[in-house]
């Protein structure tokens, strides 16, 4: 179990590496809410996600003789992303493992960030396989996307500093981030245990890629019925290891379909004139969606990221 000293020193440790990004408000999206909210705005981080927090954290904290061969992973994008900048930071190789469905703006990033794609069908068992063949093929040290004490404590980072700017004056009744395979949710849930006890913890996640509530619910890692959403970066099912984070310190999951995360994201870029991804547009979906659940409160909202593909008839 992870202590407020970890995720202490986790900040300390990353610090010159990324940005402490702004806590942005927005007067008309609070109207419409019903409810007074904070957006951490994670879209502004180091390569464009909160993923840069973790993959750095995990990278700084390899033995020598562990980072001899580079830095092995599997991720839908902003994950491969962050692995691959902690590995240029640190002069080493990559090698990211990518479903061949990823958007291609992600796929670039990764190989910008000088790794090398390895692309695969678009599901947990090809992406664990490939990943687990270049590992024995080069010898590079895993940094798992979710399933690592050290990803979470650095994703936490983001949380803490939401906590530490809220601007507001007033604490935050609720802090809510989206739910993938759980690293995010699973951070933001420990930092406000620890520094905001009051405050709940509660996930968002689409309709369709619902195995977090399942879990949630049963007490057991389960699958989703089905997967189809356009939030492509909360695909991934949870861990054992996040699962547990999630049942003993987040208090809810909501749930939200394609039509209202792509309306909130629009809202995002008209209102706040700032980009999004659609992964980081399900928080706000559910604050909109259950209005009466959370009207009157004072809401933090993790941004998790901004790296969209413009290309292929894009449309919002």
């Amino acid at each position: 179990m992870l202590s407020l000293q970890d995720l202490r020193n986790a900040h300390d440790r990353i610090r010159p590496f990324i940005h402490r990004t702004p806590c942005l408000t927005c007067h008309t999206l609070d109207q419409m809410a019903g409810a007074t909210l904070v957006f951490k705005c994670e879209n502004f981080q180091k390569i464009g996600a909160f993923k840069a927090r973790g993959g750095m954290n995990a990278a700084l904290q390899l033995a020598d003789n562990e980072r001899k061969n580079g830095l092995a992973t599997h991720s839908s994008g902003n994950h491969g992303q962050a692995v691959a900048f902690a590995a240029r930071q640190l002069g080493m190789p990559a090698y990211v493992v990518m479903p061949r469905t990823a958007p291609q703006v992600k796929k670039d990033a990764v190989r910008g960030y000088g790794a090398t794609v390895i692309e695969c069908e678009p599901n947990i068992i090809a992406r664990e396989a490939g990943v687990a063949a270049i590992i024995t093929q080069t010898g590079a040290a895993l940094i798992h996307p979710f399933d690592d004490d050290r990803v979470i404590a650095g994703q936490s980072t983001a949380a803490i500093e939401l906590i530490e700017d809220n601007p507001t004056g007033q604490p935050f009744d609720v802090i809510m981030a989206p739910v993938g395979g759980g690293g995010l949710i699973s951070g933001t849930a420990l930092a406000t245990h620890f520094l905001a006890p009051a405050t709940r913890v509660v996930g968002a996640e689409p309709e369709g890629a619902a195995d977090a509530i399942l879990s949630f619910k049963s007490g057991h890692v389960e699958k989703a019925p089905y997967i189809s959403t356009i939030a492509d970066g909360l695909m991934a099912p949870l861990s054992e290891r996040t699962l547990g984070y999630i049942r003993q310190y987040v208090s809810d999951i909501r749930l939200v379909n394609d039509v209202e995360i792509r309306a909130a994201q629009r809202l995002v870029w008209e209102r706040m004139k700032i980009i999004i991804e659609p992964s980081c547009a399900v928080p706000l979906a559910v604050v909109l969606r259950y209005k009466d659940e959370f009207a009157g409160q004072t809401i933090g909202i993790i941004l998790t990221g901004g790296n969209v593909d413009l290309g292929n008839g894009f449309t919002i």
